[in-house]
């Protein structure tokens, strides 16, 4: 019961991430109608995908104050309202600069669910399990990518438009704020503001009934840092934590994952497959995705973060390889276009996916756990605002060789990060965490 009650809070948080997945990705299966329908320029049309980026990036930013001051949970909620804002102003935008608006209001609840989801599950977690159910947010966000895919490639054939993919994200965010009433604040968090000690106890006895007194106590006794964003960034001791979360996040958009994820049918149509033929190939994007996630989420408490990591960057390497290789040559054979995106996307999917949230949510004490998850997502949403922003310019004037090419060779730089710097944070409580760093 115990457990089920923990995966259930989890799970409900987690769905933050679906919506997360759903906003980030549907844009994909309309962006090429959404330009020939207001007629907009390359770079114009780079802007509307980017905006939602661009909000993913104050909310980041600005998104730790809340978490920190107001509350996981009233945080949880403005994410959720935001989210339902976005998707009914998107659908229902008379022109482009409206659509703009609300694509930004829902990156704003994008870059804040991405701290105040795994802060919150990496708070509720046992130890034993946290890989596992901090990775759900993760899930969720695959997941999301992959409903959003299939809808959009349904919604297409049947002769829908671009509006009614965009509004379908109305239903699970209504979903997602009518659940949030069930679960409880963070434990963690009501002790270290001194908000209710009983409360949390209760919570407490359900996440780790042997261990009440003992994390009670470890909140109580750690380090008083303050909530000053300028003063978590002075503290020496958070000097390592900070550098790992910021390089962490910047490799992950440094592989190119969101040129992938937002325009997989604009790339498979670059290699001379038909419209249609290249939404049903996003969907498989969306599917493996989902598939390596999973194993992902099973191995992580198992094989460990620093493991994963390793095999997601050699993955990434021959993949992307293999991808500018195509694309200098323009040998476009469908199986090698088609096997080393999927296998991109798996190399994703089971290293960097699979750890980034978890791994920045738990290197940070308990004080400057949701600044620390700030900055991881800060950097992230920059470079991914970047990233996509420019991928069709550069696309288009350079070639995918070339763009590829980088890529490939930042990744040679993420797999020396993950052998000389990063730690393995595999079956250790979040204090023992602290210890070893």
């Amino acid at each position: 019961m115990k457990q089920r009650k923990i995966f259930f809070w989890s799970i409900t948080v987690a769905l933050g991430g679906f919506l997360f997945g759903y906003d980030t990705a549907v844009i994909s299966g309309s962006e090429q109608e959404i330009q020939q329908f207001w007629g907009l320029s390359d770079f114009l049309l780079g802007q509307t995908v980017a905006m939602a980026l661009y909000g993913t990036i104050l909310g980041a930013l600005l998104g730790g104050i809340p978490t920190q001051r107001l509350g996981r949970k009233r945080t949880l909620f403005g994410v959720a309202v935001l989210y339902l804002v976005s998707a009914l102003g998107s659908a229902l935008a008379p022109e482009v600069y409206s659509l703009m608006f609300f694509r930004f209001i829902g990156g704003i609840g994008v870059g804040a669910s991405s701290i105040v989801a795994p802060v919150y599950i990496t708070e509720i977690s046992p130890k034993n399990n946290r890989g596992k159910l901090t990775g759900l947010f993760q899930f969720n966000i695959v997941f999301g990518i992959l409903i959003a895919y299939f809808a959009n490639y349904i919604i297409g054939s049947l002769g829908g438009d671009w509006r009614l993919m965009l509004g379908m994200e109305t239903v699970p965010a209504l979903a997602f704020l009518f659940l949030l009433f069930s679960v409880p604040e963070s434990p963690r968090w009501l002790i270290m503001t001194g908000r209710s000690e009983e409360q949390a106890r209760a919570t407490l006895a359900l996440v780790d009934s042997d261990n009440v007194d003992e994390i009670v106590q470890s909140v109580k006794n750690a380090p008083r840092t303050s909530s000053s964003f300028r003063l978590d960034f002075a503290d020496r001791k958070l000097l390592l934590p900070l550098l790992m979360a910021f390089l962490f996040a910047f490799f992950n958009q440094l592989s190119g994952i969101n040129a992938v994820i937002y325009y997989s049918p604009r790339i498979f149509t670059m290699t001379g497959m038909g419209k249609s033929i290249a939404l049903l190939s996003s969907a498989g994007v969306g599917l493996i995705n989902l598939i390596f996630t999973m194993l992902g989420l099973y191995l992580i408490d198992r094989a460990g973060r620093k493991r994963l990591m390793y095999i997601g960057s050699i993955g990434y390497i021959v993949s992307l390889a293999i991808l500018a290789y195509s694309f200098f040559t323009e040998s476009f054979n469908p199986v090698i276009v088609l096997g080393s995106t999927f296998g991109f996307i798996a190399s994703h999917a089971v290293g960097q996916g699979a750890c980034i949230w978890v791994f920045i949510s738990e290197i940070f004490p308990d004080q400057s756990r949701a600044f620390g998850q700030s900055l991881g997502s800060t950097t992230h949403w920059v470079l991914a605002a970047g990233v996509s922003a420019l991928f069709p310019f550069f696309a288009t004037n350079y070639g995918g060789g070339a763009v590829f090419s980088f890529f490939c060779f930042m990744m040679f730089f993420q797999l020396l990060f993950v052998s000389k710097m990063m730690p393995e944070t595999k079956g250790l409580s979040i204090e023992e965490i602290q210890a070893k760093l």
